[in-house]
């Protein structure tokens, strides 16, 4: 294997993945009816279940970036999530710091886009998902990973 010649910065272990701050939130929509009680006040006279339409959700950011564990330069990627929610929704404060924990790993870009794959369709059992990062172009070549379920 070569060696990376020059300066390299110093990087954390995959186990510094926060994974433990994901959160989600139940996938079921609410009718909540208010009524107004006065000094731009509302009170909640009515909460129930509603039928839902299933549908896709997407979530795209391009500020995800870990550090190559070979230079220990900094990748930079677009991430794209795209899942049926089953019973859960994630939470993006939590996710996005989930991933900003990838920041200081040392870690190569198709082992990334395969652990939020993991930790995704693991907190959310979604119906399907895919995780796709698309790399900014180093050297002249692009690199694009994708993982999708059924």
């Amino acid at each position: 294997m070569a060696i990376a010649e020059g300066k390299r910065r110093a990087f954390l272990p995959v186990s510094a993945i926060e994974t433990e701050l994901l959160e989600t939130f139940p996938y079921k929509m609410r009718e909540v009816i208010f009524k107004e009680t006065g000094d731009s006040h509302c009170e909640i006279i009515e909460d129930m279940d509603t039928e839902y339409i299933e549908q896709i959700v997407i979530y795209k950011t391009d500020e995800l970036s870990a550090l190559c564990p070979y230079s220990g330069l900094p990748d930079q990627a677009t991430l794209t999530v795209e899942y049926t929610p089953n019973r859960k929704v994630l939470e993006l404060k939590s996710f996005k710091y989930y991933l900003m924990s990838f920041r200081e790993v040392g870690i190569y870009q198709e082992h990334l886009t395969q652990i939020i794959y993991k930790d995704l369709k693991k907190i959310l059992a979604p119906k399907n998902i895919k995780v796709e990062t698309i790399y900014n172009t180093r050297g002249g070549i692009d690199t694009i990973c994708k993982i999708k379920s059924n």
